[in-house]
């Protein structure tokens, strides 16, 4: 089964994070061999910091990142769980991100690797996280 890859995750290694690049490193070797997946969105967060088109895809290729669109399924889950969030006075910030990444992996029933484990437990609850104790 598949593995769906957040940006932090990829970020960690990239910037080489004292903190979590190591064990990100370690989850990205221990679940490639189930296939690394990246959707739209993971891929324009890493291009906000990078140079070209042509850099990102090569981040892509190094680590032997699948992309694939988000499923209209996926989407659905997104926009419900994100009006649910903002019913409960979410604070009205840069989070639609992280439903779309929550959305596609649970509408595909595969695992997320994230670190970013808060609002993705309580809107996709379904999703099983490959996450930091």
């Amino acid at each position: 089964m598949p593995v769906l890859v957040d940006t932090n995750i990829l970020i960690d290694v990239l910037t080489d994070d004292s903190e979590w690049a190591e064990w990100s490193i370690g989850q990205l070797e221990a679940n490639s061999n189930s296939g690394l997946l990246i959707n739209p969105v993971i891929y324009a967060e890493l291009c906000f910091g990078s140079p070209s088109v042509e850099f990102v895809d090569d981040i892509v290729r190094s680590f032997f990142l699948s992309y694939q669109e988000i499923p209209r399924q996926g989407l659905f889950m997104a926009a419900k769980a994100f009006g649910q969030y903002k019913k409960r006075s979410g604070p009205r910030v840069s989070v639609l991100p992280d439903f779309f990444i929550g959305g596609h992996a649970q509408a595909l029933k595969i695992p997320l690797l994230t670190r970013d484990t808060k609002r993705i437990s309580t809107y996709f609850p379904a999703v099983r996280l490959i996450s930091p104790e």
